[in-house]
């Protein structure tokens, strides 16, 4: 490994693969989750200012340090020459763009030989040489935006929130460790919230950073809002004199309960926030695109939803009365991101649509969308995709990053009408070696007469003739789309190179379908949706190709609760359940959240509220906990202990419960993750425990189920051994174990 690391090194700049990447033996063409570690991570392209070149990230994961590293690379935007890596340092390098009209490059660094060092702003000749900070704030750069005349920028830093620490009420207790906490708020997904963003703007020449001004200074508001925002919540104006920023100036118990968030105009010569630009306007309103005088940005329309229809709205910035018109009031999708044409006279947007995330452009005075990326154009298996960044060009091309089920990102240019171009080839000699998967897609009749997407993922080398055993998957969000994502953790193309077919329904309550489709879901969780999963289920049962009594149920977060609400109403339909950072007890997950919103809107209200009939339908009926004595079948459990969204308690509930019933069942926690599983050894151990499982349940015959049998009758020998002569009475299952795999039951 090390004489190959070497020779990569001498390689780098005549290929597209790094030296940092790890070094990984395929057998048989089989896709494990250690070559899955090993692909290279492609994203934030940035085209510089005349248009030729290509900037974008790659990064490395590495198990034996357990850590990833990002790095810069550059290419032409014709693709007709290798990528170059020109960093190849031993700390990531992020949020890279152009300066000085291309000669230069700012990107964030943290020098890993200087002591207590933070992430700042550098800046390097185009080809990697003369690399240099250039900023020196006290807590670091998370992020940043350059002006448009070079002169100004904006960057990302962290500032005290609170009174939360013993010092601060108790100077001479420096060695008091405690939360003193008066408010709501006080955590946030997977941090104790002591700290939070603000806005830093000052001066910037190209070799230095000068007067930093923090914008929001003597406040505790966030901008931008944790813990999705970053530099897409900042705008300059064509002019460079003023800045918009996203902010929800709200805290505490109001900051809980609201996603009432504004875009600001900050006046930079004044050093003044000068005016609220969506005054009124209630729900969510984030990514502010600027065009001369006109600002794009997206917005929702109701305060506490926050999976609301995103809408494109369009300003002009020049009418002290200007009111935002709503570009897609006529187009039933909602967007996730948006770019302007060169020309001023579109807006380059992708959104979730009937199971893909293609890219659109919407003509700003008809308000006419148009289809940039083909969408099912193909009617062929593997002919699916998501689209990712938006980088338009003056000729009329899109430079964006593309994947699905099989592939992961890489960087294409795409035209109106024309099949995309690939241009960066960094998977591609790991992708060679794999054996191939197959993408379908079908329609499956809800109980309610509806059309819902599924998609199926068949296994290498898959014989129609065969049966296989199948993993069901549960999306989380819950209105997140099950489009053609690419995980590093839900990776359908691995489930499906373990031999399982995998089914991934688009059910209620997800983007892609309609308003309708996507808000259905709130205050009916344990409703129609369930009914939407259970007739896919049945509906693939029926395929000739699928063993229906080797089906296993999977999904984290609300997935998650899918599964432990489905562990208790599938009447046998599933042979096993796997369960990640899921709800368990809905009573409980109202008062432990720390985004009240999000419970509120989808729940309806708290369990004390007896005359809110949405809430107690939903404490009463959509509530996994209340069917735990219909447990019959083997669940697994995972979860992060820095999990503050959904805490880790639920989890400890859920396996508690299937072990005093008796049930077989397994619990997995990370006391380093959070609400996913980042870190690569983790990240092998869950990938492991997972196929585990899974094998145990649904593969008569496996080494899993070989050597969990093994460890029963061991377990089982020393109990009779123990209990010779006496009775110990333990909690029986109520009803019978539903065991499918013969060798274990």
């Amino acid at each position: 490994m090390a004489s190959l690391a070497a020779l990569m090194a001498l390689t780098a700049c005549k290929s597209d693969k790094a030296a940092n990447a790890l070094a990984i033996e395929i057998k048989d063409g089989k896709f494990t989750p250690e070559v899955l570690l090993a692909l290279g991570r492609v994203s934030d392209p940035q085209v510089s200012p005349d248009g030729t070149r290509i900037l974008f990230n790659v990064n490395y994961q590495n198990i034996e340090e357990n850590k990833g590293n990002s790095d810069i690379w550059v290419m032409d935007t014709d693709g007709k020459t290798p990528a170059v890596n020109i960093t190849n340092t031993p700390s990531s390098e992020n949020n890279a763009v152009w300066i000085n009209d291309g000669a230069m490059i700012a990107f964030l660094y943290c020098d890993p030989k200087k002591e207590d060092a933070k992430t700042q702003v550098w800046v390097m000749n185009a080809d990697g040489s003369s690399r240099k900070p250039v900023s020196e704030l006290e807590n670091g750069v998370d992020g940043f935006v350059i002006s448009p005349d070079g002169n100004k920028i904006v960057m990302i830093s962290n500032v005290k929130y609170g009174k939360t620490l013993p010092t601060d009420h108790y100077p001479e207790l420096d060695k008091a460790n405690a939360r003193i906490i008066d408010d709501m708020m006080y955590k946030h997904w997977d941090q104790w919230v002591t700290e939070v963003p603000h806005p830093f703007v000052a001066d910037f020449t190209g070799n230095v950073v000068k007067d930093p001004k923090d914008i929001l200074e003597g406040t505790e508001y966030e901008s931008p809002m944790l813990p999705w925002g970053g530099i897409e919540s900042f705008a300059w104006t064509a002019d460079s004199k003023q800045l918009i920023y996203t902010c929800r100036k709200k805290t505490g118990k109001e900051y809980a309960f609201s996603t009432n968030s504004d875009l600001y105009l900050y006046d930079v010569e004044s050093g003044k926030t000068v005016k609220n630009l969506t005054e009124g306007m209630m729900g969510y309103d984030t990514n502010p695109r600027v065009f001369k005088d006109k600002l794009a940005f997206l917005s929702m329309e109701h305060d506490g939803y926050e999976a609301d229809k995103n809408r494109i709205m369009l300003l002009d910035l020049k009418g002290d009365s200007a009111k935002a018109v709503d570009l897609t009031e006529n187009w039933d999708y909602s967007a996730d991101d948006i770019a302007w044409a060169p020309d001023g006279k579109h807006i380059y947007f992708l959104a979730p649509y009937m199971g893909t995330i293609p890219m659109f452009r919407i003509n700003i005075e008809t308000q006419q969308v148009d289809t940039i990326s083909p969408v099912n154009s193909k009617e062929e298996d593997n002919k699916y995709y998501d689209f990712g960044a938006i980088v338009p060009l003056k000729d009329g091309k899109v430079i964006t990053l593309r994947h699905n089920y099989a592939d992961p990102n890489e960087i294409y240019s795409m035209e109106m009408g024309k099949e995309p171009v690939q241009l960066t080839h960094v998977n591609d000699e790991i992708l060679k070696q794999l054996k191939p998967i197959t993408i379908k897609k079908e329609i499956v009749k809800t109980t309610d007469g509806k059309d819902m997407t599924v998609w199926v993922v068949l296994p290498p080398d898959f014989d129609p003739n065969n049966k296989y055993p199948s993993i069901f998957f549960c999306e989380g969000g819950p209105q997140s789309p099950v489009s053609q994502f690419f995980s590093y953790r839900w990776n359908f193309r691995l489930m499906a190179s373990q031999g399982y077919v995998v089914i991934a329904p688009n059910r209620r309550g997800l983007p892609g379908f309609g308003t309708e489709w996507n808000a259905q879901i709130s205050g009916d969780y344990g409703g129609q949706n369930m009914k939407d999963y259970m007739s896919a289920a049945e509906y693939m049962k029926q395929q000739p190709y699928i063993d229906g009594d080797r089906m296993g149920a999977v999904g984290a977060s609300y997935g998650g609760y899918s599964v432990y609400w489905l562990a208790g109403n599938h009447n046998n339909t599933f042979a096993c359940f796997l369960a990640h950072a899921g709800i368990f007890n809905i009573e409980a997950q109202y008062l432990e959240t720390e985004e009240m919103w999000f419970v509120q809107w989808d729940l309806g209200g708290p369990r004390w509220e007896k005359d809110n009939a949405m809430a107690q339908k939903s404490y009463r009926e959509a509530n996994p906990i209340n069917f735990v004595e219909n447990w019959n079948t083997p669940i697994m459990i995972t979860a992060g202990e820095l999990d503050y969204r959904i805490v880790f308690t639920q989890a400890c509930q859920a396996f508690n419960a299937a072990q005093i019933r008796g049930i077989p069942s397994r619990m997995v926690l990370f006391p380093e993750e959070n609400h996913w599983i980042l870190r690569p050894q983790n990240a092998l151990v869950w990938h492991r425990e997972f196929f585990k499982w899974l094998d145990t349940w649904l593969k008569p015959g496996s080494e899993a189920a070989k050597a969990y049998k093994a460890e029963q009758e061991a377990k089982a020998k020393i109990k009779a051994e123990e209990n010779k002569g006496q009775e110990t009475p333990m909690p029986k299952v109520q009803n019978e174990l539903h065991i499918t795999n013969p060798d274990l039951k």
